[in-house]
């Protein structure tokens, strides 16, 4: 039986793909698990694994080839299977690897066009990768799910009726522009003619996907700013007082870790805040799910610290360290950018005071903080200095209004400022 080998999508916001590496050639023989290609995606660069088991006739990509759409047959392979119904088509199954990856944090990801499709062999499970990772962070039963996709594969669809998410809700991507030119013609291109000496430098796919996604945010959703100023000191002190009681442990809290802390408890006061707009719903979130700003090499990524809310600051610190190493390294899994309930960006440390962050969709806020610094305040009647930041949130006016976007500013600040509240 021939069997076509589509090209994935690799993560929610996967439209193309660019084929970066060929692992085998016509001829040889592959079994499911096995490596057969590298693809470069618009979060990273992923390598693949064969799911079905036969012979290699065809590769109908060549390695190199650019912006291949999702579902494009870039493989054909042969199977001793006997079964006489019509050839199916086979996506790859990803396999994280390390490379660059870009910030596109999707707490409802958007529909995966050419799900993975495992071997039917055996009892074994056929599902996606992103249906088995949507499961696994729900603690859903696999075996419980009957699967609608090809051959009774278990899509992301199956797995959101199991747990009773409103088919309109699931299926609301990211805002996307309605046009369906290339990707590339959806995002103004720069003059390559000037007569100032000049070299061009080709956009990677990570670039590309930061620059479309952030004019699509700025153009799609209503950005409205709250700013508030921030009194650290209580902060500071207790920082080095966890440090020092910490130091046996090998862990070391920053203002940052703190921050993400209070944000993510800021959220849970006020849950209007921690949503997502979808259209004619409101995806309200149970937990605080906070995606970070790191400055990666190849460009912004956000991994995420996972149920904020609900751990500890040291352990918001350990894995926050984890998590940036393997983000400037390129190493971060998909599991581990993808998703998010809101977002914080910290230029403090670059002696930024002030700055407006944009939103990244789905998500409906993001906290853009400043760097610490000795001001005059007011204390009473008298003048004293304090040490003071600058917060500012920015929020989609389309599903959070100013009176709750100030709920939480000023949730924040109070946790900041009285801060026993983060370690209670």
């Amino acid at each position: 039986m021939a069997i076509d080998v589509t090209m994935p999508a690799l993560s929610p916001t996967m439209e193309v793909g660019t084929l970066a590496k060929w692992h085998v050639k016509p001829g040889d023989t592959v079994k499911s698990g096995d490596i057969i290609a590298e693809i470069e995606t618009d979060k990273a660069t992923m390598e693949v694994e064969a799911v079905d088991e036969g012979t290699i006739t065809e590769l109908l990509v060549a390695e190199g080839a650019e912006n291949v759409p999702v579902g494009t047959v870039i493989m054909r392979l042969t199977s001793e299977d006997d079964d006489a119904a019509p050839a199916p088509k086979a996506a790859l199954a990803p396999t994280p690897k390390a490379a660059p990856a870009a910030s596109s944090p999707a707490a409802a990801p958007g529909p995966v066009a050419a799900p993975v499709q495992a071997s039917p062999a055996g009892d074994r499970i056929i599902a996606s990768p992103l249906a088995r990772r949507i499961a696994e962070m729900k603690g859903v039963n696999l075996a419980s799910i009957a699967g609608s996709g090809p051959r009774g594969r278990i899509v992301r669809a199956d797995v959101e009726a199991a747990l009773g998410v409103p088919a309109e809700i699931a299926a609301a991507p990211a805002p996307r522009p309605a046009q369906a030119e290339p990707v590339e013609a959806r995002v103004p291109a720069a003059p390559i003619t000037s007569d100032i000496p000049h070299n061009v430098e080709k956009l990677g796919n990570v670039r590309k996907v930061i620059a479309r996604r952030l004019t699509e945010a700025k153009q799609s959703i209503p950005h409205i700013y709250l700013t508030l100023d921030v009194e650290l000191d209580a902060l500071l002190k207790l920082r080095g007082e966890l440090n020092k009681a910490l130091e046996p442990r090998g862990i070391k809290v920053s203002v940052n870790d703190l921050v993400i802390k209070a944000l993510a408890l800021g959220l849970r006061q006020v849950p209007k805040c921690n949503v997502s707009f979808a259209g004619d719903n409101l995806l309200v979130y149970d937990r605080a799910d906070i995606s970070v700003a790191v400055a990666a090499p190849s460009g912004l990524i956000t991994p995420i610290i996972v149920g904020a809310d609900g751990k500890a600051v040291s352990q918001i610190a350990s894995e926050m360290k984890l998590l940036a190493e393997k983000a400037r390294a390129g190493k971060l899994q998909p599991h581990e950018y993808q998703g998010g309930t809101a977002s914080l960006s910290n230029l403090g440390m670059f002696g930024i005071k002030q700055f407006d962050a944009v939103i990244t969709p789905p998500q409906a806020m993001i906290l853009a903080v400043g760097a610490g610094e000795k001001r005059a305040v007011v204390k009473g009647d008298a003048l004293a200095i304090a040490t003071v930041m600058t917060i500012t949130g920015s929020f989609d006016h389309r599903a959070i209004d100013g009176a709750d976007g100030a709920a939480l500013m000023g949730a924040v600040k109070a946790l900041i400022e009285a801060p026993l509240g983060l370690v209670a």
